[in-house]
């Protein structure tokens, strides 16, 4: 177990929720729908990865193998870049910050390829 990636995954899960229902309650009719819609892509996002966090922390550990740190690295990383930007430029009006966004989402997709190479070559750890 990783300790670290399971509690990094389970705070950005409670955060991820959290920032759900206030934009279901607190930001309707304050954003408009479009405005709203990128929120709602900034959430889900956080939550998928979040879970994919989760689940690298409870995971058996692999022998000798980095590549699932490094996809949990680039699922923070991502995260912050990805829905961190969207959160900005719905709440913030930051538009520039959008330049980080395609950033972010090639960090989550390098992780999920990460993990993907992980799969195919790396072994469970003895014992």
């Amino acid at each position: 177990m990783n300790r670290g990636l399971l509690f990094i995954g389970a705070l950005s899960a409670a955060i991820a929720v959290g920032l759900g229902a206030f934009g279901a309650h607190g930001l309707r009719g304050v954003l408009t729908p479009d405005m709203l819609a990128v929120f709602e892509t900034g959430v889900r996002y956080q939550m998928y990865h979040a879970l994919a966090l989760v689940a690298l922390g409870l995971a058996r550990p692999l022998e000798r193998c980095r590549l699932p740190a490094v996809a949990g690295g680039l699922f923070v990383a991502g995260t912050l870049c990805f829905s961190g930007s969207l959160y900005l430029i719905t709440l913030a009006g930051a538009k520039g910050i959008g330049l980080v966004t395609p950033l972010g989402g090639l960090m989550l997709l390098a992780g999920w390829l990460a993990l993907a190479f992980a799969a195919l070559r790396c072994r469970p750890a003895r014992g």
